[in-house]
């Protein structure tokens, strides 16, 4: 496979996965996208790339974080949305103050599979698929977490999209509850 190193890199609605790779004594991304056969070799950690997206979209990555807290109530390893307007829910491997900490779009993972040796093999919808050794249990714990909280999400903004103005003070003095 092809690897472009790039200086820079912004995620969007096609990026699949943001890979942390040690490269000599420094970490780096790997990006795989939608329907490439290249890899892109990113001189930032994932979690740098990952915060200048939620950044271009208004928030951060800790803000997104803090968010999604409270909207589902996790406690760590949390997922967020980069933007939820175009499908960029993402969810981290391991604890995302870990250099080590990739990101997986929730949207593209079809399936993903238990290996050996506590790996796991993801399997996305457009048949390319990474391993990565992290645990399978883990990894289907954070696919249902980004999707409980990306359901939760979306019913929200649903909910303020369809009742406007005349109900949004009920929906925040109920968020305002539950703190």
């Amino acid at each position: 496979m092809n690897v472009i190193t790039k200086h820079f890199y912004e995620i969007t609605p096609t990026t699949i996965a943001v890979i942390a790779e040690r490269v000599d004594d420094y970490w780096v991304s790997n990006v795989m996208e939608e329907d490439e056969t290249e890899r892109i070799q990113v001189k930032k950690t994932p979690a740098k790339l990952v915060d200048f997206a939620c950044k271009y979209f208004g928030s951060s990555l800790k803000g997104r974080q803090e968010g999604a807290r409270m909207v589902c109530n996790i406690k760590s390893k949390v997922p967020i949305s980069i933007n939820p307007a175009s499908g960029m829910y993402f969810f981290p491997t391991t604890s995302p103050t870990s250099a080590r900490c990739s990101w997986i779009s929730h949207t593209h993972v079809d399936s993903i599979r238990k290996l050996p040796n506590m790996g796991t093999e993801f399997i996305f919808k457009d048949g390319q698929t990474l391993t990565l050794d992290v645990s399978y249990g883990s990894m289907m714990n954070q696919l249902h977490r980004t999707a409980q909280f990306r359901y939760k999400l979306e019913k929200r903004l649903q909910f303020l999209a369809t009742n406007k103005n005349d109900r949004t003070e009920d929906f925040f003095s109920i968020v305002q509850q539950r703190k």
